[in-house]
C-alpha cells in the first residue's frame, strides 16, 4: 500500500495554512502505512496533486532532516546540547562568588545579593517567547549562532560592571542570549530524530540544562577563591567562543518549514515559475511575527497539555536553583568547607544527572518501542509516561532525605546522596516531559517548548529570592519538606492525568501532531 507524497501535498492545500504545514509535515514524518493507520483508512484516497506544491521528493528524500545519516543527526544533536549548555553554566557559576560580588558592587541587601543569580533566569521567560517562533519563521541555525554572540558580548560585559545597576542590565541582556537555546532545542530534536529514537537525543538536550548549573559553581568556587568573581564571566564567554566555532562546523538548518522554503526559491530561479509556494500564506513579515510571538502564549493558555507541563516543569527548575542558590551557604557555613572544596559539593547533583540521563537512555526508548508494539504499532505520547512517573516518585524521595539531613547535621555525605537521589528523579521528569511535548507538538514545538519556558524561568527567578526567608523560618528540614509535598501533589498525579486524559486533550487541539 503506497501512500504518496502527492497525496498528503493535496490534502494540504484543502487546509487552513498553519494546519497544512503541519499536516504535511508530520505526514513525511511517518511511515506510509502508519500514516494511514491514524488517518482512519484502510487504502490512501486518490487525490488531485497540485503541481506547484513544493514537499519532500518521496519519504526517503535525503533534504529532511529526519533522513541525513545517524553520524551527522548525533554531531548536529551534540552541537545544539553544547548551545543548551553554555547558557546554564553562566546562570548558576556566579554562586559561589555572590558574596564577593555584592561586596564589589556595594549591594547592601541579601535580596540584591541574590538577583545577581536570579535576574539572569528572568531573562529566561522573555527570550523564548520571540526565539522559539521566530525560529519557526527563520529556521534552527541563523538564530542559535546570532543569540550566542549576543549573550556573549553582554557577558563579557558583566565581567567590566563597575555598578550593579550596569550588572544587573547586563546580566538580565546575557540571559536574553542564553535563552535562544532552551528554546529552540527540543524543535531541533524534533526536526531530526524519529519518535523511536528520539528519546536518547532528548536526554543528550535535557543534560545541558542540568549539569551546566553544575559544573558552573564548581568552577566559580575555585575562581572566586583563588581568582576575582570578574573571571567567572571572562571565562564563559570564552567557552561560548568555542561553543560557536563548533556551531559553524556541526550545525546545519534543520526547521523543515524553512528548508522546503529554500528549496522553493532554489527551484523558482530555476524553472522560472513564480506560482511555485510551499503551501504556506503570504502574509507581511510583522503580521508573520507577531503571530508567531503570540503562539506560544495562546499554547500556554489554550493547551491544558502546555499548562500541566509548564506548572510541574517550574516546579522543578525553581526547587533545583533554589539549591543551586543555597548550596553555598550550606557547605561553609553548616559544615565549614572553603568555598572551593564547597563547591565540589555540587558533583552530588552531577553524578544525579548522569545516573538519570544513564537509566532514561536505557529504558525510555524501549519502552516506548514495546508499548508501540502492544498498540497495534501506532505510537503515543503518552508512552514517556511510565519514566515520568518513576522520576516522580525519586524526586520526592530526594527532597525528604536533603532537607532532613541537613537539618539533623549528618556526615556531609548524606545529602549530597539526598541531592543526587533529587536530580536524578529531576532529569527524568524533565525529559519525559519534553519528549512528550515534542512528541505531541512535532511541527510547533518549538513555541510548544517556548510556552513551558515562560512558567519555568519565572519559577526558576523566583525560588531562589524567597529560599533564604523559607529556611530561615523553617529551617532546613520542614522547608524542603514543603516543596517534597508539593511534588507530591503536582508530580504524582501528573503522569496519570496524561496517560488517561492526553489522548482526548490532543484531539481537540489544534496545534497537535496528528
Amino acid at each position: 500500500m503506497a501512500h504518496s507524497t502527492e497525496t498528503s501535498s493535496s490534502t494540504t492545500n484543502a487546509m487552513a495554512p498553519e494546519e497544512a504545514i503541519a499536516t504535511e509535515l508530520e505526514a513525511d514524518s511517518l511511515p506510509s502505512k502508519e500514516r494511514d493507520l491514524e488517518a482512519g483508512k484502510d487504502e490512501p484516497l486518490a487525490v488531485p496533486k497540485d503541481p506547484n506544491l513544493v514537499t519532500w521528493d518521496g519519504p526517503q528524500d535525503p533534504e529532511n532532516p529526519k533522513n541525513w545519516p545517524n553520524n551527522i543527526k548525533w554531531k548536529y544533536t551534540l552541537a545544539v546540547s553544547l548551545f543548551v549548555f553554555i547558557s546554564p553554566v553562566s546562570s548558576a557559576m556566579i554562586a559561589p562568588a555572590m558574596d564577593n560580588l555584592g561586596e564589589a558592587l556595594d549591594m547592601r541587601t541579601q535580596f540584591e545579593v541574590y538577583l545577581s543569580l536570579a535576574i539572569f533566569i528572568l531573562a529566561y521567560a522573555v527570550g523564548p517567547v520571540f526565539f522559539g517562533p521566530a525560529s519557526e519563521l527563520y529556521g534552527r541555525v541563523r538564530l542559535l549562532q546570532i543569540s550566542n554572540v549576543w549573550y556573549l558580548a553582554w557577558n563579557l560585559g558583566c565581567g567590566f560592571a563597575t555598578t550593579k545597576s550596569q550588572f544587573f542590565a547586563f546580566r538580565f541582556l546575557a540571559g536574553i542570549g542564553g535563552s535562544a537555546p532552551l528554546a529552540l532545542g527540543g524543535g531541533a530534536i524534533s526536526d531530526t530524530w524519529d519518535s523511536e529514537e528520539r528519546g536518547k537525543a532528548m536526554g543528550l538536550y535535557t543534560l545541558g540544562p542540568i549539569l551546566g548549573p553544575v559544573i558552573g559553581p564548581i568552577a566559580g568556587g575555585f575562581i572566586a577563591q583563588y581568582s576575582t568573581w570578574r573571571w567567572v564571566f571572562w571565562s564563559t564567554s570564552a567557552a561560548a567562543l568555542v561553543v560557536q566555532a563548533v556551531g559553524m562546523v556541526w550545525l546545519r538548518e534543520s526547521h523543515p518549514g524553512t528548508l522546503l522554503k529554500r528549496k522553493r526559491d532554489r527551484l523558482i530561479k530555476e524553472t522560472g515559475n513564480d506560482e511555485l509556494h510551499t503551501g504556506e500564506k503570504i502574509e507581511s513579515l510583522p503580521y508573520k511575527l507577531l503571530h508567531a510571538v503570540v503562539r506560544p502564549m495562546r499554547m500556554f493558555t489554550t493547551q491544558p497539555i502546555v499548562t500541566c507541563i509548564s506548572v510541574y516543569m517550574g516546579y522543578l527548575f525553581g526547587t533545583t536553583y533554589l539549591m543551586f542558590a543555597t548550596f553555598p551557604t550550606i557547605w561553609t557555613s553548616w559544615y565549614g568547607e572553603s568555598m572551593g572544596i564547597g563547591g565540589l559539593n555540587y558533583l552530588s547533583i552531577a553524578i544525579g544527572s548522569f545516573v538519570g540521563l544513564i537509566l532514561n537512555i536505557k529504558f525510555v526508548d524501549r519502552i516506548y518501542k514495546n508499548l508501540k508494539a502492544k498498540n497495534g504499532g501506532v505510537g503515543q505520547p503518552e508512552f514517556r509516561m511510565p519514566c515520568m512517573a518513576v522520576g516522580s516518585v525519586t524526586t520526592t524521595i530526594g527532597l525528604f532525605w536533603y532537607g532532613w539531613s541537613i537539618q539533623g547535621r549528618a556526615h556531609w555525605i548524606m545529602p549530597n546522596l539526598g541531592a543526587l537521589i533529587f536530580t536524578a528523579g529531576t532529569i527524568s521528569c524533565l525529559q519525559g516531559m519534553q519528549t512528550y511535548i515534542v512528541d505531541s507538538y512535532q511541527t510547533y514545538a518549538a513555541s510548544a517548548m517556548a510556552a513551558c519556558a515562560i512558567l519555568r524561568s519565572l519559577a526558576g527567578f523566583g525560588f531562589p529570592l524567597f529560599a533564604p526567608y523559607m529556611y530561615n523560618d523553617l529551617g532546613y528540614g520542614w522547608g524542603t519538606s514543603v516543596l517534597a509535598f508539593i511534588s507530591i501533589g503536582i508530580g504524582w498525579a501528573a503522569p496519570f492525568f496524561f496517560w488517561f486524559f492526553g489522548p482526548k486533550l490532543r484531539a481537540v487541539s489544534r496545534f497537535a501532531a496528528g
